[in-house]
């Protein structure tokens, strides 16, 4: 979902550079209170394993091919603020060094694959977690959820940018046909590496996850009072 340069205007490039700059911003500040000892080393971890799994990619259909966006799951792994700074680090040294993604339209994928898959993934990881079952073995079938959801919604927020700033004539209901489709079936493959990267550090160190903690602190109190 790399937005190449010249694929959106001017103006929607400096509006989404806006944002982005906005978001990172936030993130910046919110980040102070998701790092600590545990999630700080993770958090360089996680964009080195975003980076590494960008650049693989595996086939989709009619030809065409797709990768991990890891926004869900960078989320759920150092915390949403974190997440999203790991996500531009990522998309800045993709776009400075391997030419992934043009300068001028950085702002356009760290708003399309940092910020949008970074908070719909949270809010729906989030939002299962408070109605599923306070359980570990829960987490990361959430987490897939929250990726599998990500995507395409990324996609379709490409469609709307493109129908504001697209510099190209296309009819928006084969734009949106196609990457929302084409996206959808990306998702699953983003779900299915999601639950196996979060169920594998939270069966072997579950307080290394941060989308764990609300579980973890749960379990305590329940010990503490039987204990009592």
């Amino acid at each position: 979902m790399h937005v190449p340069d010249g694929f959106l205007d001017a103006p929607t490039s400096m509006a989404t550079g806006a944002v982005a700059a906005a978001g990172v911003a936030v993130a910046l500040r919110g980040a102070k209170k998701e790092l600590d000892d545990r999630t700080a080393p993770l958090a360089g971890l996680v964009a080195t394993f975003i980076f590494a799994t960008q650049m693989l990619n595996f086939p989709v259909a009619a030809g065409t091919s797709g990768h991990l966006l890891g926004g869900a799951l960078a989320a759920i792994l150092v915390g949403p603020a974190t997440g999203l700074l790991c996500m531009s680090v990522v998309f800045l040294v993709q776009c400075l060094l391997f030419a992934d993604g043009g300068i001028t339209a950085l702002g356009t994928n760290i708003v399309l694959m940092g910020l949008v898959t970074v908070v719909v993934g949270w809010l729906v990881f989030r939002g299962l977690q408070a109605v599923l079952p306070k359980r570990l073995s829960m987490v990361a079938p959430a987490a897939a959820v929250g990726a599998l959801v990500s995507v395409p919604v990324a996609a379709f927020v490409f469609v709307l940018l493109y129908a504001v700033g697209g510099t190209v004539d296309i009819p928006l209901g084969s734009l949106t046909a196609a990457m929302v489709g084409v996206h959808s079936l990306i998702g699953i493959g983003e779900a299915v590496i999601t639950f196996l990267a979060v169920g594998s550090i939270v069966a072997v160190r579950p307080d290394l996850v941060y989308g764990a903690r609300r579980v973890l602190a749960t379990r305590d109190l329940e010990v503490r009072e039987v204990a009592a």
